[in-house]
């Protein structure tokens, strides 16, 4: 939704001077302060006017949309055994795949908006604490009546994923009827990222939305089975700026098998043929595959990184990818944002680093120039 001539008027006065009260405006402009207020709720909600002091957004914000939930972690003190007890350590901290793009994207110092679902609860109220904290907009947070989502994983001695089980009731309560604001935000984005979990209805008005309002969507899939939800909802018709699946959810969202390198290349092109212009497929250790519809494809490798808790690489990878995009980055430079902030937080016991900042980035990235590697590429 576009700005309408008075909310205009009100933003060119904020420019002038952001420190002008309702009653001013309403001077200034011939009307009354009640009118100006909901003139300045609406900007709030679009993304133009950010928090007190009437701030004014001078770069497009990225507005994502899917998971919020506590993170469980228990990590092994020896190598796992299964079927047993094993001593070990856990913590609890604010996740999602959803919030975690958010807080990263929000500690890069980008104007970041979620929506999501939590539910009316304790660990509810500590996850928005948390969040808000680091900087997420959250004004079009659902209360869900389901309990706040929880992810718990098990992490080796190594740090390496052993199991998780994820619960996100209240993230399929999440319906199109509660994305009303979306809209609205989408006016100001410059990108728009979805998660895979969402309900089918819910990922298929919000691919819409994005297509209507001509914003770039990045599509992550999350997981295998939430990857064949989202499989016949990409579609030429609402084309989507990238999709950043792994091996086997790429394999979910095709069909098609990805075990060599030349099946990899076979279905990103599958997906180039339904209206994804860039396929990220993250590959583990061995990095990732950036394969663009015009540009031809590069095998990009990991850097080198002692890894202390594997959660959160690949929402840090997508962060900064989009991150590194809104800055004018063409996608092959903007990968390489994302391969840096994974090696970051790997090197992280946090989901998301709470020292991240550009300047970090800048500096790995110059550490990254600094050691040449030579990705194959194919034009």
């Amino acid at each position: 939704m576009a700005l309408t001539d008075r909310e205009r008027e009100i933003v060119d006065l904020l420019r002038g001077d952001p420190r002008l009260a309702p009653g001013e405006i309403a001077e200034r402009l011939g009307t009354t302060r009640a009118a100006v207020n909901v003139h300045l709720s609406n900007l709030t909600r679009k993304g133009v006017v950010l928090g007190r002091g009437y701030i004014l957004s001078e770069e497009p914000s990225v507005v994502v949309v899917g998971g919020a939930n506590l993170d469980i972690k228990a990590r092994s003190a020896a190598p796992a055994i299964l079927g047993t007890s094993n001593p070990g350590a856990g913590s609890m901290a604010a996740g999602g795949v959803g919030r975690n793009i958010a807080e990263n994207l929000a500690r890069l110092g980008t104007p970041t908006y979620l929506i999501a679902a939590v539910g009316d609860d304790a660990m509810g109220e500590r996850l928005l604490a948390d969040t808000a904290a680091a900087g997420v907009r959250l004004d079009h947070i659902h209360r869900s009546r389901h309990a706040t989502g929880t992810y718990t994983a098990v992490l080796d001695a190594a740090g390496e994923l052993v199991v998780a089980v994820a619960d996100m009731t209240a993230a399929s309560e999440l319906l199109p009827e509660h994305l009303g604001p979306l809209r609205e935000l989408l006016s100001h984005a410059g990108l728009l990222v979805l998660d895979g979990n969402l309900s089918a209805p819910a990922a298929s008005h919000v691919l819409d939305l994005g297509h209507a309002a001509g914003v770039p969507t990045l599509l992550e899939p999350v997981s295998v089975p939430k990857a064949a939800v989202l499989a016949p909802l990409i579609t030429p018709d609402r084309p989507l700026y990238a999709a950043t699946p792994n091996r086997e959810e790429l394999a979910a969202l095709t069909g098609l098998p990805t075990t060599s390198d030349d099946e990899l290349l076979s279905a990103a092109k599958h997906l180039h043929e339904r209206g994804v212009a860039h396929v990220w497929v993250r590959l583990g250790s061995r990095g990732s595959l950036l394969s663009s519809a015009d540009e031809g494809h590069a095998f990009v490798p990991a850097l080198p990184a002692g890894v202390e808790d594997v959660t959160g690489a690949g929402d840090a990878m997508l962060a900064a990818f989009a991150y590194a995009l809104l800055a004018g980055h063409p996608p092959r430079t903007a990968v390489d944002h994302g391969t840096a902030a994974a090696a970051l937080t790997v090197e992280s016991a946090h989901t998301v680093r709470p020292d991240l900042s550009p300047r970090l980035l800048a500096q790995a990235l110059a550490e990254r120039a600094a050691r040449p590697t030579s990705p194959r590429s194919t034009q």
